[in-house]
């Protein structure tokens, strides 16, 4: 696997973007702030990023092309296909967002969300993005969440079949799939089942850590990787089994100091298993 993270300190030019990443020991990037207009810029990095082999993991895309209101849902479907048009000349494994809601806010929870209609509503809207693009190398991929497909690893396959492109792809994020008690003591083996089921379609994952508050009723919370009670030996193990070149992407912490934390302590679980 391939850690990366993103990049606190701002870059001028494509060489510091990669000098960077390389200071913080990072073998896989973010796509810095590019826009598909900017076909030198593009240039530049994809040529800076090949020449340090250094992947370039992920697009965002981070939209609601399900959403109940038609300008809203229509300007997202655009944005996802102008995002992983990005993806494609820049050499990124992928465009990632999430499915989306139908309610109000464009990531948040709606009785609708895991409804069948959604579900096909997904699966064409999937089918819109990637046909529109017909994308050489970068696969369009939705993230994992705890409130709309896919929220399992049965229904992230089950999506995989639906939409039947070959430029849609797994991006996984066990954090937000542990919803209740029950997946969090035991999210080592929901971790090896979206492994196994999942593995041969996974373009990224997102690393953070997630805790169970003592608290009525059931508080969870992201936390930093290492402070909470993700099985990150378990995580690592079947990451390892993945291609060499799967990125391991640090997210949502607050400072460099934070990072650093983090990936220390990614790299502890690593050399325990190693």
């Amino acid at each position: 696997m391939r850690l990366g993270g993103p990049i606190m300190a701002k870059t001028a030019d494509p060489q510091e973007w990669v000098a960077a990443h390389r200071s913080e020991g990072y073998a896989a990037a973010y796509c810095p702030d590019l826009k598909l207009e900017q076909a030198v810029e593009i240039a530049a990095y994809r040529k800076a990023a090949e020449e340090a082999d250094l992947i370039i993991a992920e697009v965002g895309a981070w939209s609601n092309p399900i959403s109940t209101d038609d300008e809203t849902r229509r300007s997202a479907i655009r944005y996802c296909q102008q995002r992983l048009a990005l993806a494609d000349e820049i050499g990124a494994l992928c465009c990632v967002n999430i499915a989306g809601s139908r309610g109000e806010k464009w990531d948040g929870p709606h009785p609708s969300n895991l409804s069948e209609d959604t579900f096909a509503l997904i699966v064409d809207t999937v089918r819109e993005i990637i046909d529109a693009v017909r994308p050489k190398t970068a696969c369009y991929t939705l993230e994992t969440m705890p409130w709309v497909f896919p929220d399992t690893a049965d229904s992230y396959l089950r999506l995989v079949r639906a939409i039947g492109r070959p430029g849609f792809a797994v991006h996984l994020d066990p954090v937000n799939m542990i919803a209740s008690p029950r997946d969090y003591y035991y999210n080592g083996d929901l971790i090896r089942d979206c492994f196994a089921k999942l593995g041969p379609y996974i373009k990224g994952v997102h690393a953070k850590d997630i805790a169970l508050a003592d608290e009525l009723t059931v508080h969870l919370s992201e936390r930093r990787p290492g402070l909470g009670g993700l099985d990150y030996r378990t995580l690592l193990t079947e990451m390892g089994k993945l291609d060499k070149n799967v990125p391991f992407m640090l997210e949502h912490l607050h400072t460099a100091e934070d990072y650093k934390l983090a990936a220390a302590y990614v790299r502890s679980v690593q050399a325990e298993l190693n």
